[in-house]
């Protein structure tokens, strides 16, 4: 399932508790970079899109010296779900969290019991950090009687609660409070008010002075660089897990990129996160680590509509002619392919084989018993339900079967989908989330997309990547396999084979019009 080509490879994450899983001798241990771009699409990179209209060449790299993979999902079409389905191994959707992703000053989503791949990988000795965009929630100051929150005091269950050593970062680049926090503090007081309207701030909220959301991704970009030259000396194993704020919004590219792609400030700022890539890549080779680093770089979802972005992935088709979901169907939020088919691209000298390309179906949500596998450990019962070892597809082993017997995708509203083999089905009665804002007729027209009146959407990706010709219709027996197939799921609390688990909430799947 492996071809050689000359395209992408980028990096690897995860966050951590405590369940001590059981551990075998004498495994390998390469350090792990995981680079997680925010709202980054299919066709964003030239690796994926020889059309793409914005230059990537460390990310092109990455994938000419590793493998990159065709089919790779992002658990949910939006953040919150992929982080913590990436974390944990468990899709989001057995949480509270049915639907969009957790607001401003949100309670904790990832329960203080549950394992995750960074404490995992701590109890197997790795130095762990997490430098970037948390958003699953901290033990956030109430509000007092004024209506302020005490900021001068350490604020519980964040990054550091979860399995990872140190962190530094932002929250969400556009939630208050505006300012890093650094382990369980903000870095300086969140005292002022941020000037919503203006600087590309829209939601009203506490900020340190003279906070600019443009230095943020450089901010990140500093503190990751430094730690991977501290890291490589501690004579510890390093798992960095690097969740980019970029290109979500707010869309800011620094002064320098200005003008870089042919895309405007969003491919501009496309053009910096690739930057952002190569100083890390750059960090790995100064440091004399990166012949022993895996490497994994993708993306939480696909692009974002017109609204807070502007010109979101349909508009930007129109005025730049540039593809950022390329030829896929759909858009971040959707349960379409372009909502969750992301880039995803790995590098590990000697061990994955260079210039190769990989359409093995995997998700982000994997990344637990992929590296469980790799270090020769038994996870818990209770741990990584839903994650399958993608190793051997890494690795470029022949493989006689799918790794994974199905794959569950979930939109922003709560639609889920559920793909087995070149079979996706959709259970409602369309993959659009976006509405207004999805879409448009032009787009319809040039695609060849036509309305249907079923209750469901089947789709033969094989044959019809695009996903233009509904098959709901034509085949019940399949809709019935694999509707049942995600109703197992559920019932199971688990995907993969162990004992049955139980969902936090009750789990309402299938919304088929009747």
């Amino acid at each position: 399932m492996y071809r050689p080509m000359r395209l992408l490879a980028v990096l690897a994450v995860v966050a951590g508790a405590c369940p001590c899983p059981v551990r075998a001798a004498g495994p390998v241990k390469p350090n792990i970079v995981y680079i997680l771009a925010d709202d980054l699409g299919y066709g964003d990179v030239g690796c994926y899109n020889p059309a793409s209209k914005i230059p990537t060449p460390n990310i092109d790299q990455l994938a000419r010296d590793g493998v990159r993979f065709t089919d790779a999902h992002a658990p949910s079409s939006v953040c919150t779900p992929t982080r913590y389905a990436l974390h944990t191994g468990r899709y989001a959707w057995r949480t509270r969290l049915q639907r969009n992703v957790i607001g401003p000053f949100s309670e904790p989503l990832i329960a203080g019991k549950q394992l995750t791949v960074a404490g995992l990988l701590r109890e197997q000795g790795y130095a762990t950090a997490c430098i970037g965009k948390w958003h699953l929630g901290w033990g956030w100051p109430r509000p007092g009687a004024d209506g302020k929150r005490d900021f001068t005091k350490a604020i519980p269950d964040g990054p550091t609660a979860r399995g990872f050593d140190l962190y530094f970062g932002t929250d969400v680049p556009n939630y208050p409070p505006y300012c890093f926090l650094e382990n369980d503090r903000t870095v300086g007081v969140p005292s002022g008010a941020a000037p919503v309207g203006r600087d590309a701030f829209n939601i009203p909220g506490p900020m340190v002075p003279g906070w600019k959301l443009v230095d943020v991704l450089p901010g990140l970009e500093k503190r990751a660089v430094g730690y991977i030259e501290q890291a490589a000396k501690g004579g510890k194993p390093f798992f960095l897990y690097l969740p980019l704020t970029s290109p979500h919004y707010p869309v800011v590219p620094a002064a320098a990129f200005k003008g870089t792609s042919k895309a405007g400030d969003y491919g501009d700022f496309v053009a910096q996160t690739d930057h952002v890539v190569g100083r890390v890549l750059d960090a790995l080779e100064r440091s004399g680590v990166a012949g022993n680093t895996l490497v994994v770089l993708t993306s939480d979802n696909g692009p974002e509509v017109s609204g807070e972005v502007s010109p979101g992935v349909y508009d930007r088709l129109k005025e730049f002619g540039h593809a950022s979901t390329g030829a896929l169907r759909g858009a971040k939020r959707d349960a379409w392919e372009g909502g969750h088919r992301v880039p995803f691209v790995a590098r590990w000298p000697g061990k994955i084989p260079a210039g190769t390309s990989c359409d093995e179906t995997v998700c982000h949500v994997d990344l637990m018993a992929t590296l469980a596998a790799l270090l020769g450990v038994k996870l818990p019962a209770d741990a990584g339900v839903d994650s399958v070892n993608i190793l051997p597809a890494l690795l470029g082993e022949k493989r006689t079967a799918p790794l994974r017997e199905a794959t569950v995708h979930h939109s922003g509203r709560g639609t889920f989908a559920v793909r087995r083999g070149d079979w996706v089905l959709v259970l409602a009665p369309t993959g659009d989330d976006n509405g207004k804002h999805g879409e448009p007729p032009w787009f319809q027209k040039d695609r060849g997309y036509a309305p249907h009146a079923e209750a469901g959407e089947l789709y033969n990706l094989a044959a019809d990547p695009a996903q233009k010709k509904n098959l709901y219709a034509a085949e019940p027996a399949r809709v019935k396999e694999l509707a049942a197939l995600m109703e197992r799921y559920v019932a199971q609390g688990r995907s993969t084979p162990g004992p049955k688990q139980a969902n936090d909430v009750d789990v309402i799947w299938d919304r088929r019009g009747k």
